[in-house]
């Protein structure tokens, strides 16, 4: 039965958190905000998509979400589905919009938005999770969703099939993540702006909670503050416990190379965004200095082509794109199987608080053999929606419901901007 898009609605959805939550080096007063892309149908499926803010600025990308997704109405999703790829492509090249890019900022995040809500609907056409939809495609039913525009002479096609048809044999040896679940790690525990009393109880709660691995906010002008609450957390977890650092782009790159070899003999498992997202090089050289301490970046990493370009640098040790950040799930897949050509790990940023992504981890590690290290957890956005994530002994929970987990609650009528 034919399912075809007949209104498109953007949503300004803002949720302002407790004391301290959320807070980083650089966003201090983070307001969790979702620009939503709903697609409603002749049927009575709707989809719903995501892109994440931290608020002011929530407003530009719900506008652009209305100019973009006009071409969307009339589409039926398994058309448009069928050759995706080609559709993101023409749609995120507009002859005009693309000049206030092109593949990032405003109009990104709304072609992001506007992707997930088509997989969202298309999971739910099909009546089955967003996991279950990718993990039940073709090589080629798969390859069609991807836009290879500026990197295949990384990524060709044809590397792209070789990826995936070499994994098809062996993955039911990993299908087993499906039942033992993917396990978690806590960034809530040490939010910028908590007091150490706070973040050493967070600690004894997510331990408690069967969380092993954590990560603490650091990027103070006090490198003294970083370091002694550095040594803090690992002396709090133990030994044992996995702790990275986030130093959400705070440092000079030579600040975050002193700052790092101060902090090395706390074992953090990896140095998150050290310095500029833009500097690819200078994570190259940090890299490089710090070892053997790791490199985490890509939360801020906008498309395929700056990933590319981390990747042919040897620049970062961890790949945390965000599904709700670049290109939405096509170019999350397409980044990928980038990663998966240089044997980086993919751990994604979760601006979707783990909802999408933790259907797309168990897409990375069952269908391209990506390794199952964790994803990130962050609670704050779980009552907003409809089926939030299940996290058990520090483990998220396989999702079974339809779609892609990205329905939030009902929001207010003045929080709705009609598009079509």
């Amino acid at each position: 039965m034919s399912l075809t898009i007949t209104k498109v609605v953007a949503r300004d959805a803002r949720f302002p958190l407790g004391p301290g939550a959320g807070s980083d080096a650089v966003h201090l007063d983070a307001v969790y905000s979702y620009a939503v892309c709903e697609l409603y149908t002749d049927g009575e499926e709707k989809g719903s998509g995501l892109a994440f803010t931290v608020g002011a600025g929530n407003e530009l990308v719900c506008q652009a979400i209305e100019f973009l997704a006009q071409e969307l109405v009339g589409k039926e999703i398994d058309e448009l589905m069928a050759d995706f790829g080609e559709f993101q492509r023409k749609l995120s090249n507009h002859t005009q919009f693309r000049w206030i890019g092109p593949h990032k900022g405003v109009v990104q995040l709304a072609l992001g938005a506007i992707t997930n809500a088509c997989f969202d609907l298309w999971a739910k056409k099909k009546a089955v999770p967003l996991w279950k939809l990718l993990l039940d495609l073709s090589t080629e039913e798969t390859i069609q969703l991807l836009d290879f525009s500026y990197v295949e002479d990384v990524l060709s096609k044809e590397e792209a099939r070789v990826i995936l048809n070499s994994h098809v044999i062996d993955r039911h040896k990993r299908e087993n993540v499906l039942t033992d679940n993917y396990q978690g790690y806590d960034t809530s525990i040490g939010w910028f702006n908590y007091s150490d009393q706070k973040v050493r109880d967070n600690i004894k709660k997510s331990m408690a909670a069967g969380f092993t691995s954590m990560k603490l906010k650091v990027g103070s002008p006090d490198h003294e503050r970083d370091l002694r609450r550095a040594y803090m957390v690992r002396e709090c977890a133990g030994d044992a416990a996995t702790v990275m650092l986030d130093c959400n782009q705070q440092w000079q790159l030579q600040e975050s190379i002193e700052f790092m070899m101060k902090a090395k003999d706390m074992n953090p498992y990896w140095i998150e965004e050290p310095t500029h997202p833009d500097d690819i090089l200078g994570h190259q050289t940090l890299a490089r200095a710090i070892s053997p301490v790791k490199v985490a970046c890509g939360e801020h990493v906008p498309n395929r082509v700056i990933f590319k370009n981390y990747l042919q640098s040897n620049a970062m040790h961890f790949n945390q794109v965000d599904a709700v950040r670049v290109g939405g799930i096509s170019e999350f897949i397409l980044i990928s199987l980038m990663s998966r050509k240089f044997n980086i790990p993919v751990v994604p940023h979760v601006g979707d608080m783990g909802q999408i992504h933790q259907h797309l981890v168990l897409f990375n590690h069952i269908a391209m053999g990506h390794e199952a290290l964790f994803l990130e957890h962050i609670p704050h956005l779980q009552e907003h929606f409809v089926h939030p994530c299940q996290i058990v002994d520090g483990r998220y929970i396989t999702p079974q419901e339809i779609g892609a987990s990205s329905d939030l609650k009902c929001l207010q009528a003045d929080n709705i901007r009609v598009a079509i």
